[in-house]
């Protein structure tokens, strides 16, 4: 069977229905996602200037939306979220609580996560370029709630906060962008040949 026909033979799949179906699947994966966001965020690099700092929580959110689907992506960053409001220390360099600046930004991960699984179930996680445009989406949704609430939360203006959380990472998320572009399509490769 050709790769072609054996992607096409999975319409609305992402690569975690490859696995047999389970309630005990879906609660794994919804913790692995939530944990490996958790510790991609202890990738921390801080930024000069500003108060968000360069992660691995961002990659994480929209691999595990797009491996997991949309409800699987949205209840793992949910998970994330929730737990480290409570107290869990997995935000980005071990801290906890929802008064950061940078807490937007996993808001916005939240979102994210959710609409690349959409976009994943649609076919956006099967080829380079589609994958590069389901990336670019959910960098943009990030961003969208991220940079408004650092500016509301740091008591900057919006052009301060754009310099301060949006510029210095755009290259970051070009290469985060293009690693997970070899990624998941390689994934489904691999998956249709078996």
């Amino acid at each position: 069977m050709s790769t072609a026909a054996a992607t096409s033979a999975r319409p609305g799949a992402v690569l975690a229905d490859l696995l047999p179906d389970t309630r005990v699947r879906d609660i794994a994966l919804v913790l692995g996602g939530a944990a490996l966001t958790g510790l991609a965020a202890q990738i921390s690099v801080p930024v000069p200037g500003s108060p968000v700092p360069v992660t691995g929580q961002t990659f994480a959110a929209l691999l595990v939306g797009t491996a997991l689907g949309a409800g699987r992506g949205f209840l793992s960053l949910a998970l994330y979220a929730l737990a480290g409001m409570a107290g869990v220390p997995w935000f980005a360099a071990g801290t906890s609580g929802y008064t950061a600046p940078s807490f937007g930004y996993i808001l916005g991960m939240l979102l994210a996560a959710t609409v690349v699984g959409a976009l994943a179930r649609r076919g956006g996680d099967r080829s380079v370029p589609r994958m590069a445009g389901t990336m670019v989406v959910g960098e943009v949704i990030i961003y969208a709630i991220g940079v408004p609430y650092l500016a509301l939360a740091a008591d900057m203006s919006l052009t301060a906060a754009i310099a301060a959380g949006l510029t210095p990472f755009l290259i970051g998320d070009a290469l985060k962008a293009a690693l997970a572009m070899g990624v998941l399509p390689t994934a489904w490769k691999f998956a249709d040949r078996k």
